[in-house]
């Protein structure tokens, strides 16, 4: 799927939560100006999902700071848009970060930066807003200046501080890509919104784009909180192949460091086996006596043999820790899906959510969007792990053994297990809908060659209880320092003996 410059906005603009800005620096003065959007530690982490994908992206907005930037007083706005799994890899792939400083007094922009990360190239540009003609560029950046206008993160700010008063129209523009958008927001009333994370008393608009007819035919509607804050709650848009939904996954507030006078913090390229946007109720992604913070992300590649390129790609991800219905959780994500050297054999994109107790790893809720040849299948399972039981969205109850594990709890389960050689112990997993009985035996210390680096390495034998309980061979290799990373992971299958293996990328100075 090849989008359009008009499609490219509102996809963008969706995932950024922001649709409107006010059109010139001097009509925000008879706008009403709320400042409860804008209390420094606000977090808001947003999945979105587009037609039959589940979960085809994820974006987090923060309240960074306040303090002087670029010479003057501001907030810090921070976003982040990633697309996911088989959106990701075959449709549109987007991983952008967003830093914008506003004015704490009427939210206007005046300096913004984005970090556009396309394959191993990272691009940055910079754009001064609302400043005197001649503001310096800042070097070895491509910098535009447009005077009185938003960019897309300070926006959805900007909207959120305006009153959305039953009945009422905003006429406001908005800058995405190169063009400005003339925008009509008209609140249309109030409806409840059952989410992830709890139900919301909203306030509908509905956006209507006036000086484009191919944007305005995406029919977009966002929802905002009927509160003082008006956090966005749900955004929904029509596109020819399916409805994309941005739908709220967490909102806290956290501890945000305090940044020094005149300080542009800008986002580089990590490690994609480090914590990439570490965020947590302290602030710093640490999740109390486990081996992972909140904002890890391990990728994987798989391989087979007598196929030079990586067959299959894997990512596991810590998404976010904040209330998930109606309790305590961590958000965990895993996006699977084949490469095109074995999709002329075999096309498989799975995704798999699960929201986890952070104290035991347990999952309390499990989501399964698998498309495997020509098996789709779409699962959703409230887990009771109190009383033992699972519950399938039709209201099938599956009786499982307290303590019981998903795929992906597992995973992260793992990495906190006792692991001294020699040990030997059993968990309960959930596979197809039943409870299975998983052993694993932690065999010997074993050095790792991974690429250039070798890696002390423990190495684990995993079989089940069925009557061939070593049919696939599976064995995990774990790193031996703290942060026990699961680094390469092996099986036989139907298509060969199958290796996937932990991609390390040392870090890139920006």
């Amino acid at each position: 799927m090849k989008l359009a410059t008009a499609g490219h906005f509102v996809i963008v603009a969706l995932l950024l939560g922001a649709l409107a800005s006010v059109s010139n620096a001097q009509s925000s003065t008879y706008q009403p100006f709320s400042p409860a959007p804008y209390k420094i530690g606000e977090r808001l982490t947003y999945n979105v999902s587009f037609s039959s994908f589940v979960s085809a992206a994820h974006v987090e907005m923060l309240v960074a700071g306040r303090g002087t930037f670029q010479g003057r007083e501001g907030i810090q706005l921070k976003g982040h848009v990633e697309t996911i799994g088989t959106v990701n890899a075959a449709l549109y792939a987007i991983n952008n970060d967003h830093i914008t400083y506003v004015d704490p007094a009427t939210g206007l922009p005046y300096h913004a930066q984005q970090i556009i990360r396309v394959a191993s190239r990272t691009a940055e540009t910079s754009a001064e807003f609302n400043q005197p003609a001649g503001t310096a560029a800042l070097p070895d950046k491509r910098t535009v200046s447009f005077p009185g206008t938003y960019d897309l993160l300070s926006a959805i700010y900007r909207v959120r501080a305006l009153p959305l008063q039953e009945g009422a129209s905003y006429s406001l523009s908005v800058r995405g890509e190169n063009i400005t958008y003339e925008i009509e927001v008209k609140v249309s009333g109030r409806l409840v919104i059952k989410t992830n994370v709890g139900s919301f008393d909203t306030i509908s608009t509905q956006v209507k784009v006036k000086n484009d007819s191919r944007a305005d035919g995406y029919r977009i509607r966002v929802y905002f909180s009927d509160d003082q804050r008006h956090v966005p709650v749900l955004l929904t848009a029509r596109h020819s192949i399916g409805e994309i939904r941005a739908e709220l996954a967490g909102s806290e507030f956290i501890q945000t460091p305090t940044l020094p006078p005149g300080a542009t913090p800008t986002p580089g390229i990590v490690n994609p086996a480090q914590p990439s946007r570490p965020v947590s109720p302290g602030g710093d992604g640490v999740l109390d006596g486990l081996p992972f913070r909140v904002g890890e992300q391990l990728n994987y590649q798989a391989f087979l043999p007598n196929i030079a390129q990586a067959v299959g790609q894997a990512t596991f991800q810590v998404r976010a820790r904040a209330k998930y219905f109606d309790r305590d959780g961590l958000f965990l994500t895993l996006g699977a899906q084949t490469t095109n050297a074995l999709q002329h054999l075999f096309f498989a994109t799975d995704v798999i959510n699960s929201y986890v107790d952070p104290k035991t790893l347990l999952p309390f809720q499990t989501e399964l969007n698998l498309v495997e040849g020509r098996s789709r299948s779409n699962t959703k399972l409230k887990i009771n792990q109190d009383y033992g039981t699972a519950t399938t969205e039709k209201g099938a109850r599956i009786e499982i053994p307290v303590g019981t594990h998903d795929y992906l709890s597992f995973f992260y389960a793992l990495r906190t297990f006792n692991l001294a050689p020699g040990r030997r112990s059993a968990v309960s997993i959930l596979v197809n809908n039943r409870p299975k009985t998983l052993f694993f035996e932690v065999l010997n210390r074993e050095p790792l060659q991974l690429g250039s680096q070798n890696i002390p390495a423990i190495k684990i034998n995993l079989t089940t209880d069925d009557p061939q309980p070593d049919k696939y061979q599976l064995r995990i290799w774990i790193s031996e320092d703290r942060r026990r990373l699961p680094l390469r992971i092996t099986a036989v299958t139907k298509l060969g003996a199958l290796r996937a293996d932990l991609a390390i990328i040392p870090l890139i100075n920006q």
